[in-house]
């Protein structure tokens, strides 16, 4: 109920998280409103409204915001290593602007709650479940540096605001996602889908970067974005909230899933320790989202990755993934 006939702003709604995040409104029955710049929307229905607009101007971020209830923010961008290794500016500059013009509007217009997405990049190294208030017990990892410190600064930029201002601000963490509608543009693409199109065009050998013992807590996407819902709702209170699986898996063994998955199994397999990898063990304690919004995620690791190399094999030649 809590949802039922607001309005509500999803920025990135036509993108990867955005796109998971509309749908779960559509079935809070919610009215939304989705920004559309570059990429078209994808998914039609009466209740979205779509509005053309440039979230890098003030003006037309006021103009999205006129009359909503609650915002979404989920533009941005997100970039995986191979992508951050030559371009390290890639991911953060995009996300300082948007994100600032978004809370700045916010704050003008008076909406009245604001998700801001945050990221477990901006934790300190730890090979165990890390907690909320770990945040700040040291610097990002090397390899995350600045996208960490970027995100960490974007959450106490929501802290300013709803300081300042009377707008209630929600910061998720998220960890590693993956699903339906990911990024599988091989220069951007994250670990599963890099993983996932390779497999899907049967390359032999198959090569993965890393030597496969890296540790992940991987989340499907649908899972993220009830969550989001539910923080919004529950604990807008600029308090992030870690959410994650809450178990962790090796590399090696999400490759051999998605080989099954996508009938390769007899492919040769190769690690390539020699290319861009990430930090060895990241793993989320989500103790806090289990008490404070009653998270537990629904989609297991094996039924998320078979549902995603259904869905892209059905997609691939539909849709451009960048």
């Amino acid at each position: 109920m809590f949802y039922r006939d607001r309005l509500v702003l999803v920025t990135g709604g036509t993108g990867f998280v955005g796109t998971h995040i509309v749908q779960e409104l559509l079935k809070s029955g919610a009215r939304v409103r989705v920004p559309i710049h570059k990429r078209p929307m994808t998914i039609k229905d009466k209740r979205i409204e779509l509005m053309r607009a440039d979230l890098a101007k003030q003006a037309d971020c006021l103009k999205v915001l006129s009359g909503v209830d609650y915002c979404f923010h989920a533009a941005g961008v997100v970039a995986g290593s191979g992508a951050v290794a030559a371009n390290p500016m890639s991911a953060i500059t995009v996300n300082l602007v948007l994100t600032s013009q978004m809370l700045q509007a916010a704050c003008d217009i008076g909406v009245e709650r604001f998700l801001l997405f945050s990221s477990s990049t901006g934790y300190p190294v730890a090979d165990y479940p890390i907690k909320e208030e770990e945040m700040w017990n040291g610097s990002p990892y090397e390899g995350y540096f600045g996208y960490g410190w970027m995100r960490r600064y974007l959450e106490r930029l929501g802290e300013f605001v709803a300081l300042k201002s009377k707008v209630k601000i929600a910061i998720v963490r998220p960890t590693a996602i993956y699903g339906r509608w990911d990024n599988f543009d091989p220069k951007a693409s994250h670990v599963i889908p890099a993983l996932i199109r390779r497999a899907v065009e049967k390359q032999d050998p198959y090569e993965v970067w890393g030597t496969g013992e890296e540790v992940r807590d991987f989340l499907h996407v649908s899972d993220l974005a009830l969550a989001c819902l539910l923080m919004l709702e529950k604990n807008a209170e600029c308090d992030p909230v870690n959410i994650g699986y809450g178990e962790a898996v090796k590399v090696k063994d999400v490759v051999r899933i998605i080989l099954r998955a996508c009938g390769h199994e007899k492919a040769r397999l190769i690690f390539n320790s020699s290319k861009p990898t990430t930090i060895p063990f990241r793993m989320v304690d989500i103790s806090k989202a289990k008490k404070l919004l009653g998270f537990r995620p629904k989609i297991s690791l094996n039924d998320g990755i078979e549902d995603t190399v259904r869905w892209y094999k059905e997609s691939k030649n539909k849709f451009k993934f960048n």
